[in-house]
């Protein structure tokens, strides 16, 4: 039983965040940071226009990212509609998150975060693997985070950031 009890600790080790709190919360800007996109330039999460959904996820091509980022594909027109831009982001090699897009079809651009700089200011990266666990950021147009999703469920994440969306976009029309 303890041998069990002790794989078990070890695993949540792998796959769970950091302890510490996210470095980002709920009402900070978003890190000034630059990071290669697939789109043929940097893109800096704090220059943008309109609301934006940042997506970190583990590794392209497994499963569960595989589903993540094709949800968010299959919904991708409802995003453009509510004005949002989207991005994907891994720790992955450009040349990666390159070919994870076009074999996927995906839409949006996907930022490789190689040198986890950007994962490191969010506080997302998992420990032991360095990879970035499954987190959503709505960032609204002033570049201060709205939400955070740090519960991902993949076979409803695009729904469940859509209904954020709403919220959100929809006080923002209101004036609230």
């Amino acid at each position: 039983m303890k041998g069990y009890l002790v794989r078990w600790s070890m695993l949540g080790l792998l796959f769970s965040a950091a302890p510490a709190a996210l470095a980002v919360k709920v009402g900070d800007p978003v890190p000034d940071l630059a990071v290669a996109g697939t789109g043929g330039s940097s893109v800096n999460l704090r220059n943008g226009d309109g609301w934006r959904v940042v997506f970190f996820y583990p590794k392209a091509f497994t499963p569960g990212c595989n589903a993540q980022a094709c949800g968010m594909r299959d919904s991708f027109q409802a995003y453009l509609d509510r004005g949002v831009t989207v991005f994907g982001v891994s720790t992955d090699s450009l040349k990666t998150q390159q070919e994870f897009k076009e074999k996927h079809n995906l839409p949006y651009e996907l930022l490789a975060d190689a040198d986890k700089e950007l994962s490191r200011a969010f506080n997302v990266l998992m420990p032991l693997v360095g990879w970035p666990k499954r987190t959503t950021f709505i960032i609204n147009p002033e570049g201060i985070v709205t939400d955070i999703i740090d519960a991902v469920n993949v076979g409803s994440h695009d729904a469940d950031v859509l209904r954020l969306l709403d919220v959100r976009v929809g006080e923002t029309d209101s004036g609230t």
